[in-house]
């Protein structure tokens, strides 16, 4: 019987060792590559796996639909911040011209003869219309424009004082304008160009309590005579006009 139980055990014992032999160890994990910036900042290295990405809320987004949510969103976000354009309506005024621009008395003028510094120099106008210059005496400006007086000037510089003479006349300050009537503070004032009505109220202080700001009259005199109408208070005002702010009885 001892006899019989040997050959079983041994058998028995092969069979363990032959198992144990079989058996295969455990094999260790294939670690992802350390990301330096990931470590540095505090990120999980390789978050974004093939057909998923990780939103900031920490949901992932398989399809795509989180990112296109967010990224209308931001559209959205930008189109309400987005500052409408300005569109501004802006009255126009007339501006003084000085190509057609009539000199009269109280006008200031800069007349320049290029090469002749003596005669180069500013002149206003008389009462009598004229500007009185080296050389040729009185010059009649009254009713011309600067293009108009310059070729007065160089005429007359041609004629035994210079060869060809090269003058250039521009306007160096306007005759004034007056306003009277309700206003804080009537008399005589610089022109501005394109001034109105109103601004030539302001100048003058502003409407006095009594004042009637719908009842304005200017007068306005060129070569065709004077005018005097009831004009609004945006008008333009031209050199030597007078304005008159009338009265309110009540």
């Amino acid at each position: 019987m001892r006899a019989f139980r040997l050959p079983i055990i041994a058998a028995m014992g092969a069979l363990a060792l032959s198992g144990c032999m079989h058996t295969s160890a455990p094999v260790a994990a294939a670690q992802p590559p350390v990301d330096l910036d990931a470590v540095a900042y505090s990120q999980p290295p390789n978050s974004a796996r093939a057909g998923v990405v990780a939103s900031p809320s920490g949901i992932a987004d398989s399809g795509g639909a989180l990112s296109a949510l967010r990224k209308s969103f931001a559209v959205a976000q930008q189109r309400s911040y987005a500052p409408a354009p300005a569109n501004y309506a802006v009255a126009p005024m007339a501006a003084v011209n000085d190509a057609a621009y009539r000199l009269d008395a109280g006008d200031k003028l800069r007349v320049v003869v290029y090469g002749q510094d003596g005669i180069t120099n500013t002149y206003a106008l008389d009462a009598g219309g004229s500007i009185t210059m080296p050389l040729i005496g009185a010059v009649p400006a009254r009713g011309r424009t600067t293009a108009g007086l310059a070729a007065e000037i160089s005429a007359r510089l041609r004629h035994g004082f210079i060869r060809e003479p090269s003058v250039a006349v521009e306007i160096e300050v306007y005759r004034p304008f007056f306003i009277l009537g309700e206003v804080a503070a009537p008399g005589q004032y610089p022109y501005v160009p394109n001034m109105s009505v109103e601004s030539a109220v302001a100048i003058a202080g502003g409407f006095s309590p009594r004042a009637r700001r719908d009842r304005v009259t200017l007068t306005h005199s060129d070569d065709a005579g004077s005018m005097r109408t009831v004009v609004p208070l945006g008008t333009a005002l031209s050199p030597g006009d007078t304005v008159v702010v009338g009265e309110r009885w009540f």
